[in-house]
């Protein structure tokens, strides 16, 4: 195709930092934050000498006005992935310094406009945000599609930062609706619990209650009751009005986090009941936040449990990680989450007639349970044979399949037996690549590696990278991981 380059652009200074014509059709956007509140013309002058080794096509200064720094026919060096930028108009935006790094309300405007113009021109109907590397990685766009994509997924980063992270959805809503095409919700709608029975509403809701229980560390089954006394089973006006489960107020006690799920202006108004200290009830109208999914509701919701403030103190200390049901209701009531006297009697009422902490258990118990996966290869899904709790009847399977091995949950070949893993050294020549408890993003960080050599005595495969290595510093103990991605073997 003949590639053009926006009529938005107010200034031009193109970067010699690029890999010459792309490869791929453009079918990705990529918006980055620039850690800086720059000038349309100060983010091209990071890019113009060649020792930096990275561009991006375009700017969008702290005014609002766009910059052109890479053509939009050429691959910029922006998200740390060749493939990506291949197919990606990247994007730097204007932000505060600082984690969550903000972007003020003319440069989210301009944004919006930009990824409009982007994909009108390359003959794009609508901009999907999917919210997860692998099911977007994995995604192949329809012709009239454009999809999001992220540095963070690419690269030990934050970039974009959560403050924009958050409102990718909305990114998506409203590039969408300007290109003229109805959006599509890719998340469970509340309105489709209507009809169902509440036991019906409890199975359909759980796996995401537990998903969220390993990202938060929130238990399951009092998020999950939770949501069944707010919501009334998802059922109440502002669960299927606006998919708010948790009766979730657009201001909460002046509390900012990170991690929201809103896009910070949906909401929906409506007449509610406070209870005052002496019982006496009070109707007043609020204002409520309103989303896209009751994905994002539980999202926001765990995300303000973790981080609201109560001055210099946590609103809620001690509730992540807390494995007592009991105790964990009793945190949330004296954080002020409600005003009903009996708040805490409702919610442990409920985990225990539907008997939730079942939820909690399968989290838990998880890592106890692992399954071996007979297959040819790990990443070939396709082709599994089964998966066993036994590893004797895992390797019998395996016997009448020739060619088929077993893989344990980190995608490690557990039989045939292989040769003895030898260890080998790497060089790191960043300084900020995580050293994590386990092998994936979804462990914690112990810190940062520096700069230098290192030595590798295990591999695994893991979230957030292609190989995962354990240092032999944590080898006693096999704590102490990094990404093989940003590694070269010395």
């Amino acid at each position: 195709m003949a590639y053009t380059n926006s009529p938005l652009v107010a200034y031009t200074n193109l970067s010699p930092n690029h890999s010459g014509l792309r490869t791929h059709s453009i079918d990705r956007i990529t918006p980055h934050c620039v850690v800086g509140q720059l000038s349309a013309e100060s983010i091209c002058g990071c890019f113009t000498s060649t020792s930096r080794q990275a561009s991006c096509n375009y700017g969008i200064g702290k005014d609002g006005r766009v910059s052109l720094c890479v053509e939009e026919k050429n691959r910029s060096w922006c998200s740390s992935s060749a493939a990506n930028d291949q197919r990606a108009i990247t994007i730097e935006c204007a932000s505060d310094l600082t984690h969550p790094y903000a972007m003020n309300s003319v440069v989210y405007t301009s944004l919006i406009e930009l990824c409009t113009d982007i994909c009108k021109r390359n003959g794009k109907a609508k901009l999907l945000w999917l919210g997860d590397k692998n099911k977007t990685l994995d995604y192949a766009p329809a012709p009239d599609e454009m999809v999001l994509t992220v540095h963070r997924w690419y690269a030990n980063k934050a970039c974009p930062g959560d403050w924009l992270y958050s409102r990718l959805g909305d990114l998506a809503a409203k590039v969408t609706a300007a290109l003229g095409t109805p959006a599509v919700s890719t998340g469970l709608q509340a309105t489709s619990l209507k009809d169902m029975e509440p036991a019906a509403v409890v199975a359909k809701v759980a796996s995401m209650f537990m998903a969220n229980q390993r990202q938060s560390g929130i238990l399951a089954s009092v998020s999950m009751a939770q949501f069944i006394l707010e919501s009334g089973y998802g059922k109440s006006e502002l669960a299927q009005d606006a998919n708010n489960c948790f009766g979730m107020k657009a201001s909460l006690s002046g509390n900012t986090w990170s991690g929201f799920a809103w896009d910070g202006h949906s909401v929906y108004s409506m007449k509610t009941g406070e209870q005052n200290t002496d019982g006496s009830y009070v109707s007043i109208t609020a204002d409520f936040r309103k989303y896209s999914s009751i994905e994002d509701s539980i999202n926001d919701h765990s995300a303000y449990l973790l981080g609201a403030m109560n001055g210099s103190q946590k609103r809620y200390e001690g509730l992540a990680g807390c494995t007592d049901y009991k105790k964990a209701v009793q945190i949330i009531k004296d954080g002020g989450y409600a005003t009903s006297l009996d708040y805490v009697q409702k919610l442990c009422r409920i985990i225990e007639q539907w008997n939730l902490t079942q939820y909690d258990a399968a989290v838990a118990t998880t890592p106890t349970t692992a399954l071996y996966r007979v297959r040819k290869n790990w990443p070939d899904a396709a082709s599994q044979k089964g998966a066993f709790r036994d590893l004797g009847n895992a390797k019998a399977c395996a016997d009448k399949n020739p060619g088929y091995s077993v893989f344990d949950e980190n995608g490690k070949v557990v039989y045939p037996t292989s040769t003895v893993f030898q260890p080998y050294t790497v060089r790191v020549s960043i300084s900020d690549l995580h050293i994590r408890k386990g092998p994936g993003t979804n462990y914690g960080s112990r810190g940062f590696t520096g700069k230098g050599v290192f030595t590798i005595v295990s591999e695994a495969t893991g979230k957030g990278a292609s190989k995962w290595g354990l240092l032999k510093s944590y080898a006693s103990k096999r704590n102490g991981w990094i990404s093989l991605d940003y590694v070269k073997k010395v």
